[in-house]
């Protein structure tokens, strides 16, 4: 992953990147995701050093989701 983070402000800024491969995009998001980007006493917000401003878990899941498109979306039974 060559591509500088920095330029990224928000997850949907990776998932709808135009020249960015699906595995990057899912491989950016996914360490976004990670516990270890987790904002102390606050569980649901991810700080990756790359983003000046912390984003919510609930986000980087939906960006992450959208990758799949809408057909992919699970449905509750």
């Amino acid at each position: 992953m060559s591509q500088p983070f920095a330029r990224y402000l928000h997850p949907f800024d990776v998932a709808h990147h135009p020249s960015l491969e699906p595995e990057v995009k899912r491989a950016i998001l996914a360490s976004w995701a990670s516990d270890r980007h987790a904002v102390e006493n606050h569980p649901a917000m991810r700080q990756p050093p790359e983003l000046k401003a912390p984003v919510s878990v609930d986000d980087v899941f939906a960006a992450l989701r959208s990758l799949d498109g809408p057909d992919s979306q699970p449905t509750l039974q």
